[in-house]
């Protein structure tokens, strides 16, 4: 389970390491090019009921832990699939602490050759 450490909050949000990779490649591109957007979660189960969105923007401090040392192979889909949510009115939403980010479910789709391509050149490397 990686952190995401935003602003001045009090508790880090919880994510698995392999959504945070993914998470962690598209919110950095984002707030690169001065783009900001909304991350949603439901929360844990020691926190009271409910869930929580944060408004992330390039002058907020920003901080990602991971838990395993090494990197996390990306798959183009989901970075398609987040970079698409965070450019929606939705945003980014994280299922729960530990599960995959959706919002929407990747299923089978494939990116078209452009559009992986674009993504693939845009944040290819390894979170």
């Amino acid at each position: 389970m990686g952190m995401i450490y935003y602003g001045g909050t009090e508790l880090p949000l919880r994510i698995a390491d392999e959504t945070l990779a993914h998470v962690k490649v598209v919110a950095l591109t984002k707030l690169r090019r001065n783009e900001s957007f909304t991350l949603s979660w439901q929360h844990s189960a020691e926190q009271p009921r409910g869930r929580s969105t944060i408004w992330m923007h390039p002058s907020i401090s920003l901080r990602f832990t991971f838990d395993d040392p090494e990197p996390c192979e990306l798959s183009s889909v989901r970075l398609v699939d987040l970079a698409n949510a965070a450019n929606s009115s939705g945003g980014i939403t994280v299922v729960s602490d530990d599960v995959d980010l959706a919002d929407r479910p990747t299923g089978d789709r494939k990116p078209g050759p452009e559009e992986a391509s674009r993504v693939t050149s845009e944040m290819a490397g390894r979170a």
